[in-house]
């Protein structure tokens, strides 16, 4: 019986490898031999997730083809997968991807460090900072004081608690957003969110258009959805959208979805301006595309002369276009599992009644958390305490990166937590493995494309600073010494990772 659960097709995987660029080998530089870099390329590819693990590869013969190489070279690639462990081959099955015994499986999205390797790994692979306090206990608190009446119903409340409900309404509604709690309904974090309306909309093989560089986790919800990414790339220099790209994408695909950031966007920490929203709502209308518009990063401006646009809803006052998302996850802590939706009443009523297949509804102790904060004035003070944290932070996380790696290049975000970061001409790939070996993690930028693109980025946020991100900095900077010497392929055999 065959071991593999997936195939991925010659062509493809020709693609994906050629999306890993190098910086071009210097004088007196040894390249590695033809086999050994094919070797290391599809290794990596496993690494990052892009390749599933127990995914069948092509036959020696057609990668050969597809590669233009010899079919000896992808012998002797695969000969040296199977010897680290990274490929295993039965004879009338061919040869499917493996991690070598005792290593964890890769993962495909940014899932946070295990708190027990934080004291040797400084991990910049989670765009999330510390709970802030006093104010996370106070509202724990003033939760369990009010959960008593609730204590006595089932807790099953599929829409989310209505307390809850109608301050959400009432907070967009002072924003300038009429809002009635029929338009809103409480999830499991944004992602929780997301996947509620891509079920409802994004059935498998729908079109859903995406900015690239987008969000990874959500991009691979997506995926794992079965929906069909359309890739809308971003405008140059952090300037937000690129509409008349845009507009052709919504009118030549007709995406049943267009999933955008449009605050503070995750990774590049763009912010898109009045009129960017204005006409994006438009295309998505004239095209018949709901427009899914991610606000979780909304209220984390660090500069004090930054003016926020409306928000994107407030270009569809009939409610027939825009659905938007927030969450309690960003700007307060990730470990408040809270998220929301706002649309047209329909869309809740829709939602509402799928979850009786998913997860039932969200944990009432946090939604009442999350109300004491909302209700208290606690969110806006604790919202305050984090911008200042994490504009400290990329502060020193830029002075940093700047010191140990002036080659590297980026524009500074003016709110968010994430740094975009071109690599000098470095695989992200590469330096992300590296990285792990002298004690950093950082997701590299294939993980916010699709099929492959992005390989000379990486996402830095800003969830360290003062000395750690000078230690931060300068562990990268070893890591990319790394890569530029040719040391951080496989020729040691397997290491261990952490995905």
């Amino acid at each position: 019986m065959a071991q593999w659960t997936s195939a991925v097709g010659p062509a493809q995987l020709a693609r994906l490898l050629g999306s890993q660029q190098d910086r071009p080998a210097g004088p007196g530089t040894r390249r590695p031999p033809a086999y050994r870099a094919l070797a290391d390329g599809i290794r990596l590819l496993v690494l990052e997730g892009r390749v599933p693990v127990a995914a069948r590869l092509p036959a020696e013969r057609e990668l050969a083809l597809s590669l233009s190489v010899s079919r000896t070279t992808v012998a002797a690639a695969y000969e040296a997968l199977r010897t680290e462990g990274f490929l295993e081959s039965r004879r009338g099955a061919g040869s499917w991807t493996a991690v070598p015994a005792g290593n964890p499986l890769p993962a495909r999205g940014l899932e946070p460090l295990p708190p027990e390797a934080l004291g040797s790994m400084i991990d910049l692979g989670c765009a999330a900072l510390p709970a802030p306090e006093p104010w996370l206990t106070r509202a724990v608190q003033g939760a369990l004081e009010e959960l008593p009446p609730y204590a006595h119903t089932h807790g099953d409340y599929p829409a989310g608690l209505p307390a809850l409900r109608a301050m959400i309404a009432e907070r967009y509604t002072v924003r300038g957003i009429p809002t009635m709690p029929e338009q809103v309904m409480v999830t499991t974090g944004a992602m929780g969110a997301i996947d509620a309306i891509c079920h409802l909309f994004g059935g498998r093989g729908e079109r859903i258009a995406v900015e690239s560089p987008s969000y990874a986790n959500i991009l691979q919800l997506m995926r794992e959805a079965g929906a069909r990414l359309v890739p809308v790339a971003m405008a140059e220099r952090l300037t937000g959208w690129d509409v008349d790209r845009w507009r052709q994408v919504l009118r030549d695909a007709a995406p049943r979805i267009a999933y955008v950031v449009a605050d503070f966007h995750n990774p590049t920490g763009a912010l898109a301006g009045e009129d960017q929203r204005r006409q994006l709502v438009d295309a998505a209308r004239s095209a018949g595309t709901v427009l899914v518009a991610d606000e979780t990063m909304s209220e984390l401006w660090l500069d004090d002369d930054v003016e926020m646009p409306r928000p994107v809803c407030a270009f569809d006052p009939a409610g027939s276009t825009v659905i938007t998302v927030g969450s309690a996850s960003k700007a307060f802590w990730a470990g408040m599992r809270i998220g929301w939706v706002r649309a047209a009443p329909d869309v809740i009523r829709s939602l509402v009644a799928a979850r009786a297949y998913a997860d039932l509804g969200t944990p009432v102790l946090e939604q009442l958390a999350v109300n004491w904060l909302f209700s208290t004035g606690g969110w806006e003070q604790a919202v305050q305490v984090r911008r200042g944290q994490a504009r400290d932070n990329r502060e020193a996380l830029v002075a940093a990166v700047r010191r140990q790696l002036p080659e590297w290049e980026f524009e500074v975000p003016q709110g968010g937590l994430t740094l975009w970061v071109r690599t000098g001409g470095l695989s992200g790939s590469r330096l992300a493995e590296a990285g792990e070996r002298v004690g950093v993690r950082v997701p590299s930028g294939p993980r916010f494309g699709v099929d492959g693109a992005f390989e000379g980025y990486v996402r830095l946020p800003f969830t360290v600073g003062g000395a750690v991100a000078e230690e931060a900095a300068a562990r990268l900077a070893a890591a990319a010494r790394l890569v530029e010497s040719g040391m951080s392929g496989g020729t040691e055999g397997p290491r261990t990772f952490v995905a």
